[in-house]
């Protein structure tokens, strides 16, 4: 496994815009290792497309899932394209989806997962190749060890001894910093990321407390990037 610190984002920004400019950098770096040209394309949690954004090869059908309405909405369209307003865990996805694809994508998104094997052994047993960028334990990593909450989000080692079950794969993982102007505003981008995965657990002098004393000019992020061919396809 490949361990690589990239350069810090100097960006001093807030909320969604800052959010998504950590997500188009994931996208980018996920689709520019991508060394096949593949034609048919699932993306999991497709979102307003940074994943096709970056597709600079041909491709013959582009399928998306997403169950934002807000955010698929902005995905680019084409009659390539497909769009699926659905919950990429939901039982009935499958009967939308071709029998197989040449690639199965997702940038930043696996993490939500209520299983994220599930999805893994799902997308081997669908696709040639998997190309996946997933947000990992070591995010917030300074927020959780001050606040003492336990993290919902999977260990990079762990995870990626999952996908070496089910893919034949390169694995890398990135740090990233996304600095901010002050501690209040690496709250609101908190807040607005979804980082709780939805539950309050934090009280309202805790997060007081927690915006005090926390010690850095930065929010720590870590990717587990993974790209390889599915052991479970057959010819």
């Amino acid at each position: 496994m490949k361990l690589e610190h990239i350069k810090e984002f100097s960006r001093h920004s807030e909320g969604y815009d800052s959010h998504m400019h950590l997500q188009k950098e994931v996208a980018r770096h996920l689709v520019s290792n991508i060394k096949t040209s593949p034609q048919t394309i699932l993306d999991l949690g497709c979102g307003n497309g940074e994943v096709y954004k970056n597709i600079s090869w041909p491709i013959v059908h582009f399928d998306g899932v997403d169950s934002a309405k807000s955010m698929s909405a902005k995905h680019p369209t084409s009659s390539k394209v497909h769009i699926i307003q659905e919950n990429f865990e939901s039982p009935s996805l499958a009967q939308q989806l071709l029998p197989c694809y040449d690639l199965i994508i997702s940038s930043s998104a696996l993490q939500w997962a209520h299983c994220i094997e599930h999805m893994i052994t799902f997308c081997a047993s669908a696709c040639k190749e998997g190309a996946f960028a997933i947000f990992t334990d070591k995010t917030f990593e300074t927020i959780y060890r001050l606040s003492g909450l336990t993290t919902f989000l999977p260990n990079a080692s762990i995870l990626g001894g999952v996908f070496d079950q089910y893919f034949t794969c390169q694995q890398e993982i990135r740090s990233y910093r996304l600095y901010f102007d002050d501690n209040i505003s690496k709250f609101r981008y908190i807040k607005q990321s979804g980082v709780s995965g939805g539950k309050k657990q934090l009280s309202v002098g805790q997060t007081k407390t927690l915006i005090q004393c926390y010690p850095y000019p930065y929010l720590e992020f870590e990717v587990l990037f993974i790209w390889g061919s599915s052991k479970e396809y057959k010819l």
